[in-house]
Formats: C-alpha cells, structure tokens, sequence
C-alpha cells in the first residue's frame, strides 16, 4: 500500500496534507509513504523531518501515482491526469462550485472523497475539517482584526487618560464564531454576535458576550436537523439587516463568517453599513471566497472603503499553516485509517460504511454522490 502526499499547486495555499507525525502513523499501519520535496516546507515542515518519520521524498508524480493520494485541495486537470486509474484520492474537493472537475475525476477511474461532506456524527468528529480549520479561522480573524485596527482592544487605565475597549461584533455563531468570539474576549475587547440560529443564544452568552437578533417565531425554527442555517424568508432579513444595520454603526470590528452549503455566502453588510462605521473601523470578511458576506470585501486583499474602513478578505487558514495542517492532517490520518484494512495492511474501502457514502463523489468511472450526480 502506497500513500502519496504531493505539494500543493495552488501559490496561496501554504498548508500540507500530511505532517511527520501523522506519516509515522500510516508508515506504523503498514503503509510506503512518499512525499514530495518540499511539501510541508511552506507549512514549516522540512524535508528531513518527514525522512525521519519514515517517509520517501520523491517527485510530484511519483506522489501522485500512489494508490492512496492525500491533498488540501482537489488535483487540477494536470495532477488527474497523473493519477493512477483506481487511486484513491482523498481532499477538501470544493463541490458544489466544480462539479465540472468531479466529473473530470470520475472520466480517470479515481475514487474521489470530500472530506467536507462527512456527517456531524460522533464517530467523524475527528475527521472533521471544516471543524478544525473554522476553528483556526476564526482565530486568525480577530489577530488580522487587532492588527489592522489602529487602537488597542482592551480598555486600559493609565496616568494620562483611559483607553475605551474596542466593540467587536460576530456575525454567525459556528465554529469559527465562536472562537472568534472566545478570542476578542480574550483580547479585551467588548464582544457582541449574531446568528438565526436559536441554539446559538446560549452559545455567545457562555462565552461573556451579547446576543443580537430578531428573535421571532421564524429565528425559533431557523436551524436544520444537522445543525446548519437554514435560509430565511425576505421579511426576516429585512428585520434583521435594519437591528443590524444600527448595531453597525456603533462597532470598532466586525468580524462575519456566515455560509450555507452548497450556496453563496449570503449577504450580511451592505455598503451603506460600512459607510455607517467610523473611520479605522475594521471588517474582516471569512467569507470572502464564496462571495463574501460584506458587499465591499475582496478575495485576497485588503479594502478600504471611502469613508476609511479597512476590509479584510485575506484566506486566514492559510496565515497560519503549520497549525492549519496540523490539524488538517491529523483529520484526514483518521479518515484513512477506516479505509485500511489493518490486518493484511492494504487499501480496502469498505463502500457500505456510511462514511464513505457519504463522503464518495466519483467511482468505477461515474459520479456516484447523489447531490452531484448528473441530472
């Protein structure tokens, strides 16, 4: 059994799909592990640690032509096209916006698995992806938040005057929220957040800050039985964005981290908001690459509104990737130990798990998820 961990192509993507500790996990399962130079470098990983893990160096396509290949993001047409026709290849792949590139691995024979799409069940919360790197996102957000923010967070009392405590609103609670959340509380600053999620209530306040929202009989039902949001009606947002648009006016930072899957990040701060905020006001928009929740925010970039707010639309994952791959790897070290049968030490999926339904977008040649199955 060959595991195959190449480097990713992307130039923003600083993240890699194993580390050394979790090489010497599958190297102890019975596993060949070969890495490509220079794949963790980027994420502080040098290629003399992954050799003292047990791991071979090699070649982009020597990597991929294993038989198990481990990525952060999907392969590209190119890397298909190196893949060997029955590999495995498990990745963040990014669905439901390249349904095209499903259907490209499906043509090359490869078993593609999404690691975005595992249930929120007890069993998978160690493979949990999104979980791990929202985590890390959120975090990072309140730091480019507090860096690009021309004050001090925390209120401080000194000889020549006092310093107010910065106003930090979060806009959607999830993972990232949250520690979102627990950080601008660390830091000092006066923290409020909001969701249409009713569970989320107890959630923000647990964590000392406020809890804004329109919380009629429609936020009461605002919740999937998996624990997503759903989608509100007209009339609600329209409540919403006008006890939204006030709480605005008065924050220092706002921080939003709003998406539905498979839809784009709906929208949360219009540009008449922003011009509602003072001047060295910071946005930091975690939404960004799926359109943004701020109307003003940019892939990649810092913004500035005309009226002087600074608007934050970098990838944070990414700014912090030896963390990032970390626990990404370690995420994807437990999903693959459920495709190896530890006794004869090989590959063997079991395809009725209900992991690997639900997880499986292409095999045998065809698109087999049924969310993304050909109509």
């Amino acid at each position: 059994m060959l595991i195959g961990v190449p480097a990713e192509t992307d130039p923003a993507e600083m993240r890699v799909a194993a580390t050394p500790e979790t090489v010497k996990k599958f190297v102890g399962l019975g596993a060949d592990v070969s890495v490509e130079h220079g794949a963790g470098a980027k994420a502080g990983f040098p290629d003399a640690e992954y050799q003292s893990a047990g791991a071979r160096l090699v070649s982009a396509e020597e990597a991929l032509s294993a038989d198990l290949v481990l990525k952060v993001s999907r392969p590209n047409g190119r890397e298909i096209s190196r893949l060997k026709s029955d590999a495995v290849v498990v990745a963040t792949m990014d669905p439901y916006e390249h349904r095209e590139a499903i259907e490209t691995m499906a043509k090359a024979g490869v078993a593609a698995f999404a690691m975005e799409l595992l249930p929120r069940i007890t069993r998978a919360q160690s493979m949990d992806v999104l979980s791990s790197q929202a985590n890390l996102a959120g975090y990072r957000a309140v730091i480019d938040a507090a860096a690009e923010y021309g004050r001090a967070l925390p209120m401080m009392m000194t000889p020549a005057g006092t310093v107010t405590a910065a106003k930090l609103f979060v806009m959607g609670v999830g993972v990232a929220g949250l520690q979102a959340i627990a950080t601008g509380r660390r830091l000092g600053a006066v923290v409020t957040a909001t969701d249409v999620r009713p569970a989320t209530k107890e959630q923000v306040e647990s964590l000392g800050a406020k809890f804004v929202a329109v919380e009629d009989e429609e936020f009461k039902q605002a919740e999937t039985a998996g624990g997503y949001a759903k989608e509100m009606s007209d009339a609600y947002k329209a409540k919403q964005a006008d006890l939204i648009a006030s709480h605005i006016a008065k924050q220092d930072i706002v921080v939003t981290t709003a998406l539905i899957p498979g839809r784009p990040a709906p929208r949360l701060v219009t540009a008449d908001m922003v011009k509602s905020m003072r001047a060295g006001s910071v946005i930091v928009d975690l939404a960004v690459e799926r359109g943004g929740n701020c109307e003003l925010s940019r892939p990649g970039e810092l913004a500035f509104s005309d009226n002087g707010v600074k608007i934050v639309g970098y990838s944070n994952v990414t700014r912090i990737p030896s963390s990032a791959s970390a626990l990404y790897a370690r995420n994807l070290c437990a999903f693959a130990e459920t495709l190896i049968d530890k006794a004869n030490k090989s590959l063997a999926v079991n395809w009725d798990d209900e992991l690997v339904k639900a997880t499986c977008l292409t095999r045998g040649g065809a698109v087999v998820h049924p969310n993304f199955t050909p109509q």
